[in-house]
Parts: C-alpha cells; structure tokens; sequence
C-alpha cells in the first residue's frame, strides 16, 4: 500500500510542475506534459479470474491514471477485446475455461495491442511458450510493482513506434503511386513492367517536375535489387570538384579535408539500384571515372590505388537534350551509348491533360488528410481552369497548386479559386 501512494503521489507531483510551468515556452516541459496526457487516456484491459488480483491491480493502475477494464475470464475477455481499442492488455495465464495462452492466441489476431502474461504457477518453460506465441513480456505473481509499470510503459511505447513504422510506411507507399489513366501513362507502367526485373541500363527523360524520380524508384521496388539500397545522387546539386569523391568515396588525407576515409555511392548502393539523377550535369572528368565503373564494374576512392569491385544497376535521368549535349562536347558519346540500354520518356502534363482530374483530386486528398480537413471537391469549370494553364513546373506545380487551394478555400473548388489563387503569377 505505502508503494502505490508513493506512486500516486508522483504522478500528482508531475502535474502540479507540469501546469505550474506548461505556460512557458519551454518545450521540455511541453513534451513532458504531452507525455503524460498520453498515459493518463492509456486503456488497458486486465483478464483474471482472482477477483483480488483484479481489484488490485486496477487500484495500482488507476492511482497511475490508466484506464481500466477488467475481465474475470477468457471468454469475456474476448469480447471486450472485439468491442474496445486497448493499449495493453495484462492476462493471467491458468484460468478455467479459455486460458490465459488461448486467449493470447484469439487476441493475437484481433488486435495489436501488446499483450502481458502473469501467472503464479508458471514455469520458464510457459514463459518460453507465451513469448513465442506473441505475448510482449512475461511476469509471475505476486508481480514487482516497479517492473510491471516500467513494462506497461515500455509494451506503450513499443507499440507507438510500431504504429509510427507503419503509418511512414503507408506514406511511402503513396508517395511511389503513378497516378493517371492517360495512354503516356500507361505506356510507362507497361514498360516497367516489363524492364524492372532485367538488369539493363535505363535512361529517363523528361522535364523538371514530370516525375523522373517516380519513375526510378518504381523500377527499383519492381526489381529483383528491391531489398538492397536505393542510392539517389542529385549530379547539378553537388560541386563538380566533389562528384567523384561522393561517386567513388576516399582515402583519408586524398585532399585537405579528408580527415577519415569515406565509401562513395557506388560502394553504398552495392547489390542495388544507384539512381543519378541530372546526369546532364556530370562533369566531363567524372563522367570519364563513371564509364570506367560501367566498363569494368570497379571503382577506385579518391587518393587510393586498390580497385573495388561493385555491383550495382545504374538509371539515370536527365531533363537536357544529351544529343545536343555531345554535338556540344559536354557530355561523352560513349557514356550515353552505355546509360541508354533503355529509353523511357516522361511526358509533361501539359501532354497529358486527362490525367489533371484524378491528380487534382489525390493531392487534394493527400492535403486535406495531412492537415485534418475534410476533404474539397472540384467543380468542372475549376478543373476545366486547371487544364488552361501552361504548366511549367508539371506534376510538381500542380501539387503545390492543389496544397495551396486546399489552404485557402473552404468550400468546393470553383473557377474563379483557381484564378485567384492557382495562377499568382499570371498578373
């Protein structure tokens, strides 16, 4: 009992210096009070059949601020689970009826909430079995009051980071959909389909904005390379005299600055996909060490002697002409006869006007989803208004577009909110 008021009285203490000194700016405490917001609305189910065990425990959790639910069997337990979202469930294992490990098995598949095994009849053995069916921890009877809340808060956080890992990678995942329904568009997922799996070297073409990059990455998921890296180099975006070092790595002391020896992206990409972008940009000196990787499938660091053997799929990607580039001397016949195995042009949306509907209408989807606003629609003239415009910027200027409509208006989309807003630059 002592314990459970020492406990009690922490959890007081947090909140008297937490809306003591909430009010400031500072963000320590903010966090600090966010953090135990979040255990105060926690939920949590305990199955037991011991009536005393019960009570007792949601005494301690409920001195703790947790929600609590209780459950005096299995079957019960079941159903509160199909009923309730919980963040923990803490179960006993020997109980008449469904015991606690079939009730683990049942739960497994209804839920994700981290499940607790206690018992005070257990041996390692049931323990070793309870882990192995899924349950998050395990822990006997009479149970250690500090390990149990320290394992309910780790089984929490567990859980958290969980549902962050998946919503990210729900993310991703949209952000690598292709979306239209043009025949351009259709031609390219074709093509796809049909290069990913071969090694072959791929070129891509197409305006700033068309989705080069999109491109790249569908054949990267869609190759047997999937489960190896994806190293992407922006070639305009970095200095002409740091290319090769960032292409091919370094020696520690190859120039001033080289305090420690570096693997380049060639190196990192091994077994994967090195997407360069740019590739118009390269200068003509590394344009000459890149052929040579192409050539012989070896690379050598910056201020070192020993060949690297490296095995990568190269795609690379330009928004220049490269016939005009070489009839220039800027870029190297030789190298573009190597990238080009495969051609695939992105086409600009100017080029693909059909596909501005369904792509309007995900960005606004995306947008309003990411700012927790219900969801505008387009009427037909707004949409017939966006069909009128030139542009320039392509997918990218119609994403920020449709961000910015989704802002600043509140109802449906017209034509004249497309005036006024998606063209700012036309006065």
């Amino acid at each position: 009992m002592p314990a459970q008021i020492m406990f009690y009285t922490k959890i007081e203490l947090d909140f008297f210096f937490l809306h003591r000194f909430s009010s400031s700016k500072n963000i320590i405490f903010e966090k600090l009070l966010i953090a135990t917001f979040k255990r105060i609305m926690a939920h949590i189910l305990v199955i037991d059949d011991e009536r005393s065990i019960r009570n007792t425990l949601k005494e301690i959790l409920e001195g703790e601020k947790y929600q609590v639910d209780l459950a005096e069997n299995g079957e019960q337990a079941i159903e509160m689970i199909k009923l309730n979202s919980y963040d923990v469930i803490l179960c006993d294992i020997k109980m008449p009826g469904m015991d606690g490990l079939e009730v683990l098995t049942q739960a497994m598949r209804l839920t994700d909430s981290p499940v607790i095994m206690i018992s005070g009849h257990g041996t390692i053995e049931t323990a070793v079995d309870a882990i192995k069916k899924g349950a998050y921890d395990y822990i006997a009877k009479p149970p250690d009051l500090n390990r149990l809340l320290i394992t309910i808060r780790n089984a929490m956080d567990k859980a958290r980071l969980m549902n962050e890992t998946l919503k990210l990678k729900k993310q991703v995942g949209a952000s690598l959909e292709m979306i239209g329904e043009s025949q351009a568009l259709t031609l390219i997922k074709e093509l796809i389909e049909r290069v990913a799996p071969t090694d072959a070297r791929i070129l891509i073409t197409g305006e700033n904005g068309t989705g080069k990059e999109l491109v790249a990455r569908w054949l990267h998921e869609k190759s047997n390379r999937a489960h190896a890296p994806f190293v992407e180099v922006n070639c305009a975006a970095i200095p002409s005299e740091l290319i090769e070092s960032q292409l091919f790595g370094h020696e520690k002391g190859s120039f001033t600055s080289a305090i420690k020896q570096r693997k380049g992206d060639f190196e990192q990409a091994h077994g994967g996909t090195l997407f360069l972008d740019e590739i118009g940009d390269m200068s003509l000196s590394a344009q000459a060490k890149v052929l040579r990787a192409l050539q012989e499938n070896k690379i050598t660091r910056v201020g070192g002697e020993k060949d690297i053997a490296v095995d990568v799929r190269i795609i690379t990607a330009t928004n220049k002409n490269l016939g005009e580039e070489i009839n220039k001397e800027k870029f190297r016949e030789d190298l573009y006869h190597r990238l080009s195995v495969i051609l695939i042009h992105v086409p600009a949306l100017r080029e693909r006007l059909e596909d501005i509907p369904v792509l309007a209408n995900y960005f606004m989807e995306q947008t309003c989803s990411r700012n927790g606003k219900p969801v505008l629609s387009f009427e037909e003239e707004a949409i017939d208004g966006l069909k009128k415009m030139p542009w320039t910027g392509n997918i990218r200027e119609l994403r920020n577009v449709v961000e910015r409509l989704a802002i600043l208006c509140d109802n449906k989309i017209t034509a004249k909110d497309v005036i006024r807003f998606a063209q700012p630059l036309a006065g």
